[in-house]
């Protein structure tokens, strides 16, 4: 039987990173575009790698050439604007089309629990989310009036070593190590899921290629779920600290204090936990494998590998403390 021929739009991702390396771990040919490869996460040897701008049709066109592949996986479309090109340069060049969406456009807040790919599709505080579900719309409408082989997959927050996935970043690793407090939306209480992206590829890949999957819906998460007190314990305990000072502060008003209020208002604030009955349809041996505790000291370890790597944001570090100044006890 021949492998299966992949394209990933992108391919260097937090995401589509580890997607490449479990599609090729299982025997597929995988190739990617993108216009450069990065250090970050490069690509491994045996990938193809085709030079293009995946908005400049013509180039795109041009790098391909004659191919054709069983699935192409797009990362990379945030915007409605893109969705049209997609389809117009796919239709023809793949019997499958993954577009990766997100599960932060899920209905906000949640009316009902668990969030299974039925759950309405509405997010009035993030443009990001909107988008989402635009794209979202108008490969569905392909898909019903022309045929569009498309799926879509809804990450929830997926994580790798090289970031770390609370807003903040290492400023907040810093300042845990600093002995100084952290600020943590609401009350810290409310519930929250972290994917590693390992534990997300190796569901993704049994939805490569899969006939079952086209103008259908899936999520993958893990399956922990934590509080926020005890996201931030647990990143504290990697970096070394027994015992952090966390200070609660209403997600409003870091709203308006911080950059990432559309994201917070948007997402985190929200308790999530989600169905993974119809991904495990597919993969019914699959399990998510890495704990959040796991995943913590990797990315502490990788970090403090290279000084180069820790930034710290003085900007978010005042506005901390001016909030911590406002509701700390």
């Amino acid at each position: 039987m021949s492998s299966i021929s992949v394209l990933f739009i992108g391919g260097t991702g937090k995401i589509s990173s580890a997607c490449v390396r479990h599609c090729l771990e299982r025997g597929d040919e995988v190739a990617v575009l993108n216009r450069q490869q990065t250090a970050t996460r490069p690509l491994p040897n045996e990938v193809r790698h085709y030079h293009a701008d995946i908005e400049d049709g013509a180039a795109v066109r041009e790098a391909l050439g004659a191919a054709h592949f069983d699935c192409v996986v797009d990362v990379t479309i945030r915007e409605p604007r893109r969705v049209p090109g997609a389809i117009d340069l796919f239709a023809d060049r793949a019997d499958q089309f993954i577009f990766i969406s997100s599960a932060s456009a899920y209905q906000k807040p949640v009316a009902r629990l668990p969030i299974v790919e039925s759950t309405p599709l509405v997010n009035p505080f993030w443009e990001y989310s909107r988008n989402k579900i635009a794209c979202e719309e108008l490969f569905m409408t392909a898909h019903r009036q022309d045929g569009f082989p498309v799926t879509i997959v809804r990450p929830s927050h997926t994580y790798d070593r090289t970031g770390v996935p609370f807003d903040g970043g290492w400023t907040v690793i810093e300042r845990l190590r600093a002995n100084k407090p952290v600020v943590v939306h609401g009350d810290g209480s409310s519930l929250w899921v972290l994917t590693h992206h390992d534990d997300f590829a190796r569901a993704f890949v049994h939805l490569v290629a899969n006939p079952r999957t086209i103008g259908d819906s899936f999520h993958i998460t893990s399956h922990e779920v934590l509080t926020w007190d005890a996201i931030n314990r647990t990143f504290a305990a990697a970096a070394g600290v027994a015992d952090p000072h966390l200070v609660h502060v209403p997600s409003e008003v870091i709203a308006t204090a911080l950059p990432w209020g559309p994201q917070l208002l948007g997402d985190k604030t929200h308790s999530v936990i989600f169905d993974n009955s119809k991904i495990r349809a597919l993969a019914p041996n699959w399990q998510a494998m890495v704990p959040l505790a796991q995943g913590a000291r990797e990315v502490v370890e990788w970090f403090d590998a290279d000084p180069a790597r820790r930034s710290f944001d003085p900007v978010v570090d005042k506005a901390f403390d001016d909030l911590i100044a406002r509701f700390g006890i």
